[in-house]
């Protein structure tokens, strides 16, 4: 069985994370205090970082709680990250939605989605994926897959190819998808994207090493 750590820095939606994983049969442990947590985060065989609501107090909980450098050793060490919507934002270096400095573990920024009539913001409902670069969870070949989104903010990767899926949003492609190194993330919620979703977190359970 894979335990998971769950990172809690109370702005996740932690509840459907955790049912999503526990489905598939991986076991979900929450990490909120790093120094209490040390030996359990230790015991994980991937971090799973969730977020729900804006860029900046995401940031300064981040911080606040000593789990931004948890992030950091973690991936450090080449060890297994996923990120799941306000989660895959965090990954990058800033957003257009606040000031603050973000986790800097992929290069690029988070840009406001282009703001054109007939396409309300947020983006919410469900769309399909455009496959792009392949990774382990959207390998070529993989079914088509229509999944759930609710954001206003996508980010611009500096390196296109660690993009490995997009989404069309007013007549451009934005991100929904990237995976480099052995840290990947989702803008969708893949929790809430029934079949489709599951497939996506099953690929990635059956990627991480043992």
């Amino acid at each position: 069985m894979s335990r998971l750590g769950l990172i809690d820095y109370g702005m996740g939606n932690l509840h459907s994370v955790r049912r999503a994983f526990e489905r598939l049969g991986a076991e979900v442990v929450s990490v909120a205090d790093p120094a209490a947590d040390a030996a359990l985060i230790e015991s994980c065989r991937g971090l799973v970082l969730p977020g729900v609501g804006a860029f900046d107090p995401a940031m300064e909980r981040l911080r606040a709680s000593g789990l931004e450098r948890t992030l950091h050793l973690w991936c450090a060490a080449e060890r297994p990250l996923l990120g799941i919507c306000l989660g895959l934002q965090l990954l990058f270096e800033a957003s257009d939605e606040g000031r603050s400095r973000g986790l800097a573990l992929l290069p690029g920024r988070v840009r406001a989605l282009p703001r054109r009539q007939g396409h309300p913001i947020p983006h919410m409902g469900w769309e399909p994926l455009i496959p792009l670069t392949p990774s382990p969870l959207l390998p070529a070949g993989a079914d088509e897959a229509w999944v759930y989104f609710v954001h206003s903010f996508a980010a611009e990767p500096s390196d296109p190819a660690i993009t490995t899926a997009g989404v069309e949003f007013a007549g451009d492609t934005v991100t929904a998808a990237v995976w480099q190194g052995t840290i990947g993330a989702c803008q969708f919620h893949p929790e809430k994207s029934g079949r489709a979703g599951a497939a996506i977190l099953r690929r990635w359970l059956d990627w991480l090493p043992t």
